[in-house]
């Protein structure tokens, strides 16, 4: 493994050579996604760094906002059954 940790920005930083990046693209991406950050050189000079990415910021529901929206077609639906509509509704009717 052509791996050497460079110690310029921060310790958890790797550099790998280009063709070590091509042949091993998957485990790079592990531990990018584990938050390590990875430099791609070629001859022995920096061309690409893969990093995470940013947290993702997830909106802020608004209250309100499905005002109008939701259609009631039957406003009687949570009403309880009757002891005549459950018989019918056990014997398949």
């Amino acid at each position: 493994m052509r791996c050497c940790t460079t110690f310029l920005y921060n310790l958890d930083m790797k550099t790998v050579t280009a063709a070590y990046a091509k042949a091993n693209l998957p485990e790079l991406l592990k531990r990018v996604q584990r938050g390590e950050r990875v430099t791609i050189s070629r001859y022995n000079k920096p061309v690409a760094q893969m990093v995470p990415p940013p947290p993702e910021e997830r909106p802020v529901p608004k209250f309100g906002t499905g005002k109008g929206k939701v259609k009631i077609v039957n406003p009687n639906w949570a009403k309880p059954m009757t002891d005549e509509e459950v018989d019918a509704f056990m014997e398949g009717r």
